[in-house]
């Protein structure tokens, strides 16, 4: 499976930003999408996800502020950010889970600054 990520960049407090991501190759139809982030010193935490029934889950420091989606015929999941905070500057990192097996793309820098 590989992910293609796009969709960060920097943004002002406050801003909004959406984020997309692809899989490829050998899809199954159970899995779960989502996305992690890895702040600089910091290790990397889930941000939210979502399973191809549609369930989510999200980090309690973005719920309300962030919401996940996906399209399930483009194997594409999206995370919108609103209300973006400095502390939310991290590389964001697509996941896809299926089969007890994760793949990770490659990651996409998302700056919150004035």
């Amino acid at each position: 499976v590989q992910l293609q990520a796009s969709g960060g960049g920097r943004v002002q407090p406050g801003g909004s930003l959406r984020l997309s991501c692809a899989a490829s190759g050998r899809i199954f139809s159970i899995n779960t999408m989502g996305w992690y982030r890895q702040a600089p010193g910091k290790q990397r935490e889930l941000v939210a996800v979502i399973t191809n029934f549609g369930t989510t889950n999200y980090a309690d420091s973005v719920k309300g502020r962030f919401t996940i989606s996906r399209d399930n015929a483009k194997n594409t999941v999206y995370l919108q950010m609103n209300s973006l905070k400095p502390e939310d500057t991290a590389v964001y990192y697509c996941n896809y889970y299926s089969g007890d097996k994760d793949y990770w793309g490659q990651g996409t820098l998302v700056t919150v600054s004035s």
